[in-house]
């Protein structure tokens, strides 16, 4: 690095940004490095929360933070609300809607967006649940139909329908908690409970791709006997407004239709020259791109390779935040002079929460279900919370049920 005091760009404020930046004050002094984080908002949002605020069991606030709560934007990161529109990886410059930003150091951790694969009508007409505000709409449409069937004559009983496409831990969180929600909204608007229907829709032979079968088996059961309809093996072909086309040509009436089935970096690195493979760039084993000494890509954005299995790592939230360690580690060695580090991903386990007091999971090889295992995913939850902000965000904003 050059004598004067490099600028360490940070985009996205995601698990693996607010995690990198965060861990980029206690390496790096003042005088050592500026610390740039652009975010299109002044708050962070839980992603693995999101299902919840769509699903209407959780209040959007409890979701979302303010950075300045949790990151010292005063005195040690530069906090710049922005969008980002272009990396020039060449000219080493972000753009943004409201100017340019140079770089010396840039960490992209932009995100996700929905990925379709290509099924006609699937961005135009569904649902996805991607931030706070998509989110919430989906809730608020929900119980407008039950309103409409309610108070409107002549309604048929397809707007109580909640069509879900895909069934992986997105899918299966949502239609879990969606199993509290409609419960509330039948007593709410006096609507027999079996009226309203949630079926979720998957082309694969089985839900939850990656769970062992035993939990597999629990899972499945025990949302089918609060209500979840499902259609395993089945291929959408279509999605209309008012809900799928599958198979040889079947239509799968609702009154809400919802997308879960897939997400992918978000677009802005494929305009931006980036390589995409699958959806996400494949960096090196520092999180580096290929070809950039100066770009690190995280969380979402990126594939890292497990060597000792040939395949990616998993593109959860766990793994986004130990990639923040690695980043500014090798961030700090750029810096100062040092070895990378190899980035090794530790699973500690994965717990899905089935809704109610209902989960499953695989922690440390052990398998746990039911109120052992939603125990763990709240605990897990706040370790989180009180890696990024201490006890006061636990007590804040944490989930403390069922301690």
């Amino acid at each position: 690095m050059s004598n004067q005091k490099p600028r360490v760009v940070v985009l996205g404020a995601g698990y693996a940004g607010m995690m990198t930046t965060k861990k980029l004050t206690k390496l790096l002094r003042p005088e050592q490095a500026e610390i740039v984080l652009v975010n299109k908002h002044n708050y962070h949002y839980q992603t693995t929360w999101l299902h919840q605020v769509a699903a209407g069991t959780i209040n959007q606030n409890q979701v979302r933070m303010m950075i300045s709560d949790v990151i010292d934007t005063k005195h040690r990161v530069n906090l710049i609300q922005d969008s980002v529109l272009e990396i020039k990886k060449d000219e080493k410059t972000v753009v943004l809607e409201n100017g340019e930003l140079q770089y010396d150091i840039l960490v992209v951790g932009l995100g996700f967006e929905s990925a379709t694969f290509g099924i006609s009508g699937m961005k135009e007409n569904a649902f996805a649940i991607q931030t706070i505000d998509s989110s919430r709409l989906i809730y608020d449409h929900i119980e407008y139909q039950f309103s409409r069937y309610k108070n409107e004559e002549g309604n048929k009983e397809e707007l109580l329908t909640i069509l879900v496409g895909g069934s992986g831990f997105t899918g299966i969180e949502f239609v879990g908690e969606l199993t509290e929600s409609v419960k509330k909204l039948c007593r709410k608007y006096d609507i027999p409970r079996y009226k309203a229907r949630i079926i979720n829709v998957e082309a694969a032979p089985s839900i939850l791709p990656g769970f062992d079968e035993e939990l597999v088996t629990y899972a499945k059961s025990s949302l089918e006997a609060r209500g979840v309809e499902f259609r395993t093996g089945t291929m959408i072909k279509e999605c209309k407004e008012d809900g799928f086309v599958v198979g040889e040509g079947e239509e799968i009436k609702a009154g809400t239709v919802v997308w879960t089935g897939g997400v992918q970096a978000n677009s802005i690195l494929g305009e931006s020259g980036f390589e995409i493979t699958k959806g996400r760039v494949t960096v090196n084993n520092d999180l580096r791109a290929p070809g950039y000494r100066d770009i690190f890509i995280l969380g979402d954005c990126a594939w890292v390779m497990d060597k000792e299995n040939d395949r990616p790592y998993p593109p959860n939230a766990q793994n986004a935040m130990q990639q923040a360690d690695t980043a500014a580690q090798n961030i700090a060695s750029l810096i100062y002079g040092g070895p990378m580090q190899e980035y090794k991903f530790e699973n500690k386990g994965t717990v899905a929460s089935l809704g109610g007091s209902e989960a499953i999971g695989t922690v440390f090889d052990r398998q746990l279900f039911g109120k052992p295992a939603k125990t763990m995913k709240n605990v897990v939850d706040n370790r989180y919370l009180f890696m990024l902000g201490g006890p006061g965000l636990v007590l804040k904003k944490g989930k403390l049920s069922l301690f």
